[in-house]
Parts: structure tokens; C-alpha cells; sequence
């Protein structure tokens, strides 16, 4: 594939996921098509979508989630510093580590 096309479809993924992003809360339905559009490119072209824009969809039922509205976000408690994200539609929870455990001996 050309690099011209796989920027494109790059700048195009990071669009749609910035559009549904800001539609989320007034018109969800929207914000869902939007972000199915650009999962569709990068399967389409087989360009690998960034972490950044990945993390917006739920790891089991591979919605897209918006931070604060169709997902809930706390930190964790554990000696491992993580960020606890919930899925509100299939009420799946995963963590992001934050910062690796260190030993010390």
C-alpha cells in the first residue's frame, strides 16, 4: 500500500473518532456510526487503527466508548497504579497500567 493512501486513511480514522467523539452526548446513535465507519477503513485497508484511537472501544463487546458517558473511569487501589475502565453496555471492566511495580530488595 502507498504511504499517501495509508495517511489518508489515518487522518481520516482519527476524524471520524474525533466527530463521534464530540457527538457522543447529543446524539449517540450518530457518534456509533461514526466510529463504526472508521473500524470499517482500517479493516477495509488493513491499516492498523493507533492506540489512541483503539482505546475508545470496549476490549469484550468491541463498542465504541466515550469517557464519562458510556464508560466509567477510576484508578485503581492496588500497588500496581492502573486505571479501571468499565464498559456501561456490557459492564465489562479492564485496566490500563499506569506505571510498572518495582521490587526492592
Amino acid at each position: 500500500m502507498k504511504a499517501s493512501l495509508r495517511d489518508l486513511i489515518l487522518e481520516r480514522m482519527q476524524i471520524l473518532i474525533q466527530n463521534a467523539i464530540s457527538n457522543a452526548r447529543l446524539e449517540p446513535a450518530l457518534a456509533e456510526r461514526q466510529a463504526s465507519l472508521a473500524k470499517r477503513l482500517s479493516t477495509k485497508y488493513r491499516v492498523r487503527m493507533p492506540y489512541e484511537l483503539r482505546m475508545n472501544f470496549c476490549k469484550k463487546c468491541k463498542k465504541f466508548i466515550v469517557p464519562g458517558f458510556t464508560s466509567r473511569i477510576r484508578i485503581g487501589r492496588s500497588d500496581v497504579k492502573s486505571i479501571r475502565i468499565t464498559c456501561k453496555f456490557c459492564n465489562h471492566t479492564y485496566r490500563k497500567i499506569i506505571k510498572k511495580q518495582t521490587f526492592k530488595v
